[in-house]
């Protein structure tokens, strides 16, 4: 199937009879007539559903879809995007372990590798995703374990070049974790070009509605865990779980089973049924809404690059952009609907012009069916130094903008209107 229709056949098939849209199964318990079903259950011989934390039928049947969309062996949600990159990497690193990570990332993920993942041990080097394949290579370390980074980072809209970056990781036996929340498999599949785990917010495009918090990780089953060498924790025995081996016993799901296995349950991250209803119903309309998306921030940045009370834009879909050709490598269907842009004036201007907007609203969200504005500076990357935030490709006087699916020439003239004020 297309992924169009990916988006709304996969995952939940019907039996004769049976509910045609997907139920929610609102129970954390599952009844067993046999003591033993429960207890292969419990030592993985057999798939089902013994609580809700470890799994869930609505659950289930939107990690198969969304494993579908982004062609991945399986799939794991979360109950934030947080969750999904945490476990994503906790499943093969411990204290001692490092990584590389593009230094072009989301504020709340910068966060979480240099300060968290410190305080577990875990030592981060970020690079800037520009840096050559030879001054990568320069730091890998023998006890470095991954390479991470975001298709189309937020907010510097930097599009990353994963093929360089899954050639960094493979040369040296790692996998690549890609943050694909922007673009959703509907404009980018990371796997296609090399990733090897990709993560997710689903609360941003995937939902579109910002009515559910949810996170997501897709296993591309590509990545050879034996062959390495250097993970242990995947073909040896898991004393946790009888001595399972995940590689022998899982094969090419082995990362998705024991981050389910193992963290999950000792983590505790699961999403609420309801909310993967509602995430359900989001994905069923992302590739209509991804398209809109795209079409109207192109309009948006164009104007916006006309305008002059704008002192830069940054949108890859503009053909003055450094990354138009990435863009066009990776992201033919169009950019997603973020833009980011500095008004003359600086961080004064950029205050003033936002408070003047009367369809967008000033929101700590991006990425949902209405059109909204953040200064990141003071919001979201706001724990940053200012080294930090030049560093991250965030400018005093940026304004994310996260151009929504009403009519474009409604979302321009209100950003017209508000330009009087500055």
């Amino acid at each position: 199937m297309k992924i169009e229709t990916k988006c709304v056949q996969s995952g939940y098939t019907p039996k004769d009879g049976e509910p045609r849209v997907l139920p929610i199964y609102q129970s954390t318990t599952y009844k067993y007539e046999s003591t033993q079903t429960m207890g292969d259950l419990f030592d993985l011989k057999k798939d089902g559903f013994f609580y809700t934390r470890l799994a869930n039928p609505t659950a289930d049947a939107v990690e198969k879809k969304i494993a579908d969309l982004e062609g991945g062996v399986g799939a794991m949600l979360t109950s934030a995007g947080q969750a999904a990159t945490l476990i994503s990497i906790m499943n093969i690193c411990k204290a001692g372990d490092h990584l590389i990570s593009a230094s072009t990332i989301y504020g709340g993920t910068l966060n979480l590798l240099s300060v968290t993942l410190k305080k577990f041990g875990i030592d981060v080097t970020f690079v800037d995703p520009e840096t050559s394949p030879e001054e990568l290579q320069k730091l890998i370390r023998p006890e470095t374990k991954l390479v991470f980074g975001e298709t189309l980072a937020n907010p510097a809209l930097k599009v990353l070049d994963i093929e360089k970056f899954a050639s960094l990781a493979h040369n040296n036996g790692i996998p690549l974790i890609i943050d694909n929340t922007f673009p959703t498999p509907v404009l980018c599949r990371p796997i296609e070009y090399g990733a090897d785990i990709v993560v997710h917010s689903t609360s941003k495009y995937m939902d579109g509605h910002a009515v559910s918090l949810g996170g997501v990780i897709i296993d591309s089953g590509n990545f050879d865990w034996a062959a390495s060498g250097k993970f242990p924790e995947m073909t040896e025995p898991d004393e946790s779980y009888h001595g399972v081996v995940y590689t022998k016993n899982f094969g090419k799901a082995a990362f998705i089973t024991k981050a389910r296995a193992q963290l999950m349950r000792d983590l505790g991250s699961s999403p609420a049924p309801m909310n993967c209803f509602l995430l359900n119903l989001g994905l069923e309309t992302l590739h209509l809404r991804m398209e809109r998306h795209s079409s109207n921030a192109l309009k948006v940045a164009e104007y916006l690059e006309n305008n002059d009370k704008i002192d830069w834009v940054s949108y890859p879909g503009l053909k003055s952009s450094p990354d138009y050709e990435l863009a066009k490598k990776y992201l033919p269907g169009g950019c997603s609907g973020v833009i980011a842009f500095g008004p003359k004036g600086g961080r004064e201007a950029s205050v003033k012009f936002m408070d003047s907007l009367k369809l967008a609203n000033i929101v700590c969200h991006v990425a949902d069916a209405r059109t909204g504005v953040l200064h990141p500076a003071s919001s979201t990357h706001r724990q940053l130094t200012d080294k930090q935030l030049i560093d991250c490709g965030v400018k005093p006087e940026l304004i994310r903008m996260s151009v929504g699916i009403e009519n474009a020439d409604d979302i321009i003239a209100d950003i017209d209107q508000a330009l009087t004020n500055i």
